[in-house]
């Protein structure tokens, strides 16, 4: 989509884990779509293409650190953003496990905690270490994924990762549910399965097919507050 001349008027999102994949491609999008772009890497000693996109859009990109295991790191990053006001809070920071083949009870201890602690712990200390800075019309979004769909699982497999976005659904439920009164829109995102380092190469989406459909569905849920579960399309996911 082609840039506008100002980004004033279009929004603004702080948008955690956008070093690459699929977090750089919803920057790059929100970027071409006018919109202020503050977004997160968890190391600034070493360039990713961030740091070009913010070259190539130093009036729209802004990067910041955070690794979302690190609680001090998430406090940090709240103390530095306090004066600021955001439409959007979307966490897209996750991993998956090294053999995704494993089933769980072949993984290790560490390899399973590593996996939760980011993808669900980490995940839940942004949100409810950040969700403030969002406006009251906002958004307040994740990156689930359909394999964190209970219902949705008839094959099986990967099961530390589908385990794991299953956890993250369950913690978003019980934050929406301690927040039942905020106006706020408050979004569980499931892209597809989409050809990245994590996804792999095998997966049937481009960035291309899924990324500008996830944004069109994160801008879309201004001012319609509680928790939905949506893939791309906007549709409902079942829990």
């Amino acid at each position: 989509m082609p840039t506008t001349p100002s980004h004033a008027q279009n929004g603004s999102i702080l948008l955690v884990g956008a070093s690459r994949g699929l977090g750089l491609a919803m920057a790059q999008d929100f970027a071409a779509r006018g919109w202020a772009v503050t977004a997160t890497v968890r190391d600034r000693s070493r360039p990713t293409p961030l740091d070009d996109l913010a070259r190539a859009e130093p009036d729209r990109v802004r990067i910041e650190t955070l690794d979302i295991t690190e609680l001090g790191q998430i406090e940090a990053l709240n103390s530095r953003l306090g004066g600021r006001r955001f439409d959007v809070l979307f966490v897209n920071a996750g991993t998956a496990n090294l053999n995704q083949a494993e089933t769980i009870a072949e993984v290790s201890t560490e390899e399973f905690v590593r996996v939760m602690v980011t993808n669900a712990l980490g995940v839940m200390r942004a949100v409810e270490g950040l969700s403030g800075l969002v406006r009251s019309d906002g958004t307040i979004g994740v990156m689930s994924s359909g394999q964190g769909s209970v219902a949705n699982n008839t094959a099986g497999g990967h099961e530390v990762y589908r385990g794991s976005k299953a956890a993250l659904n369950q913690y978003m439920r019980s934050f929406a549910a301690r927040h039942a009164d905020d106006p706020r829109a408050i979004v569980l995102m499931a892209p597809g399965w989409v050809r990245t380092e994590l996804g792999g190469p095998d997966a049937p989406l481009s960035i291309e097919d899924s990324i500008p459909k996830v944004v069109d569905v994160l801008v879309a849920q201004k001012g319609r507050p509680g928790l939905r579960y949506l893939d791309r399309n906007g549709e409902t996911v079942p829990w």
